[in-house]
């Protein structure tokens, strides 16, 4: 419960303040800073929903926080990269480049400590070059996977179903980060903090 809370309130918190700096101050009317509280309450109830999932298949426990802790280090990989840009007051070329590399590198380590500790309680074991260069490994497949299933929904498939070709840019990066999802969550468990 707790690490629910701790993980929704800064997801809700970086989300509220990536808003700001977009300059959209509310959605449908509703003020962006309800993303604080918001964000604790979805974290519980998706991580309750997989212990509750859990009763039937044991891996839904693990997979509730897996899921919570990932939107988490969306909102970490977002938060940095928009920090970064709002500070250089550069959004393109090289320099976007290498913020994009930052925010990544600081989204997996916060994602190798989170789901080795919380997701999936591989507490015995102290942090290992070996473990870490595993999950850095299973990480940086995901991310080519993420990429490619976006790549061929947006470039391949094209847009379907009167979707502007914004909507189905981000319907692309929603496949791929599903995929990506479950190539991780299988790979950290059975690869990486395996019991």
């Amino acid at each position: 419960m707790l690490f629910s809370l701790i993980t929704g309130f800064y997801t809700g918190f970086i989300a509220w303040r990536i808003f700001g700096f977009l300059q959209i101050p509310s959605v449908n009317g509703l003020s962006s800073a309800w993303l604080v509280v918001l964000g604790p309450v979805l974290w519980v109830l998706g991580v309750n929903l997989g212990y509750f999932l859990g009763r039937w298949l044991a891996f839904f426990n693990q997979f509730g926080k897996f899921t919570a802790i990932g939107f988490t280090n969306a909102a970490v990989d977002f938060g940095i990269l928009n920090f970064l840009i709002f500070y250089s007051n550069s959004a393109s070329g090289v320099l976007f480049s290498v913020f994009k590399g930052i925010s990544f590198v600081v989204a997996a380590v916060h994602s190798y400590f989170w789901n080795k500790y919380w997701a999936f309680e591989a507490r015995g074991s102290g942090v290992s070059g070996q473990e870490f260069f595993k999950f850095f490994s299973v990480t940086i497949v995901a991310f080519f996977i993420n990429v490619a299933v976006a790549s061929i929904i947006v470039n391949l498939i094209g847009s379907r179903f009167g979707f502007s070709s914004e909507a189905w840019a981000n319907v692309g990066a929603a496949g791929g980060a599903a995929v990506a999802l479950l190539f991780s969550f299988t790979g950290f468990r059975k690869f990486v903090f395996k019991k």
